[in-house]
């Protein structure tokens, strides 16, 4: 410090240089982002008119695929991610292998709970099921011959 410095201009100078400001190029670079989710959103409602020339399944495979272009967008753009620093990875990278594990350890199970061909209801829990599927009356007497040979009489 001099002795013509003021000691104010050296903790200002300090708290600058600790915060860096990032461009982020203006605001054409966000409406480019949001003219592309106008575009992704017309895309997904497409895929419910007539003009779609896929089958069903096609169409949901590529409702979530916008879905998640339109999600990256936003985070990335609107939420400021694509100027943070590598930190983002740490949080984001664990929580992808998480919910791609959940969603692959819970599908298989909630499809075993139809009556699917695989798998079909015990007479038990087709009895304290709250909604109950409909079963052909050959598997509901099969059921109830499996109990009554099961029980006690």
């Amino acid at each position: 410090m001099t002795q013509f410095s003021h000691p104010h201009d050296h903790d200002q100078q300090a708290r600058h240089d600790s915060q860096e400001h990032i461009d982020h190029g203006g605001i054409g670079k966000y409406l480019i982002v949001f003219a592309a989710l106008c575009v992704l959103t017309g895309a997904s409602f497409f895929t419910y008119s007539s003009y779609w020339p896929f089958g069903k399944h096609v169409a949901w495979a590529f409702m979530v695929a916008v879905s998640c272009t339109k999600a990256m967008l936003v985070i990335m753009f609107f939420m400021h991610l694509l100027w943070e620093a590598n930190w983002k990875w740490v949080l984001t990278i664990p929580a992808t292998f998480m919910s791609i594990f959940l969603t692959l350890m819970l599908v298989p199970d909630i499809g075993w709970r139809q009556n699917n061909g695989f798998a079909r209801y015990s007479y038990e829990r087709l009895l304290y099921a709250p909604d109950p599927p409909a079963i052909e009356h050959a598997e509901a007497e099969a059921a109830e011959e499996e109990m009554s040979h099961d029980s006690p009489h």
